[in-house]
């Protein structure tokens, strides 16, 4: 049976998502992790192309059965992407983009691990600039930055039904459609404690 990862739980998906359908063949070398994903993601209408790829590419890089989309947009106490342990605590918090780094330290404070996904052009290294010293003391927290020109590119693949497949080696992941072949090698920012995805 093929995992299921919806982008939200419960009832509470606004009636005004767009939904799209994505089947992620994942091959990660690094980990030695092969499977099949039937992923269902709705994009907030606020939410671009570009940055609901993104929120892909972070589950594909970091898949497992026991990964999950969130509500995400819809609540701000909630990552984009999480997963959580038998006792219901978070054991991987993802999140993207340039968060109020206060944000980020009570993600620190709540989940074992923490990655973040900074992606927006100059906007992404001014940002790590900025709160970089700040959050070199968080061991559980991993920090990478996408260029602006995958991260742009990813927005080609968008279609409402979706067959992707994403091969990743060497911290590098290739994602290819029937059209489109694209390499990222997402830049490592802050290590963490762990380097295990």
């Amino acid at each position: 049976m093929l995992p299921k990862n919806p982008i939200f739980s419960g009832d509470r998906m606004a009636l005004t998502a767009t939904i799209f359908k994505a089947s992620l063949e994942i091959a990660d070398i690094d980990r030695n992790y092969y499977a099949s994903h039937q992923l269902t993601v709705a994009r907030h209408p606020s939410e671009t192309d570009q940055r609901m790829m993104v929120r892909l590419l972070a589950f594909a890089l970091h898949a497992g059965n026991d990964l999950a989309f969130t509500r995400g947009l819809c609540v701000d106490d909630e990552p984009e992407l999480w997963q959580k342990n038998l006792s219901g605590e978070v054991a991987l918090w993802i999140d993207i983009g340039l968060p109020d780094e206060r944000r980020i330290r009570k993600a620190c404070q709540r989940a074992e691990n923490v990655i973040l996904y900074l992606y927006g052009g100059r906007a992404a290294g001014l940002w790590w600039q900025r709160h970089a010293e700040a959050l070199q003391r968080f061991a559980n927290l991993r920090v990478f930055e996408l260029s602006e020109e995958h991260t742009t590119a990813l927005a080609d693949f968008v279609r409402r039904g979706m067959t992707l497949q994403c091969t990743i080696q060497d911290g590098q992941a290739w994602l290819s459609d029937e059209c489109h072949n694209l390499g990222i090698t997402p830049v490592v920012r802050k290590p963490g404690r762990n380097t295990a995805r």
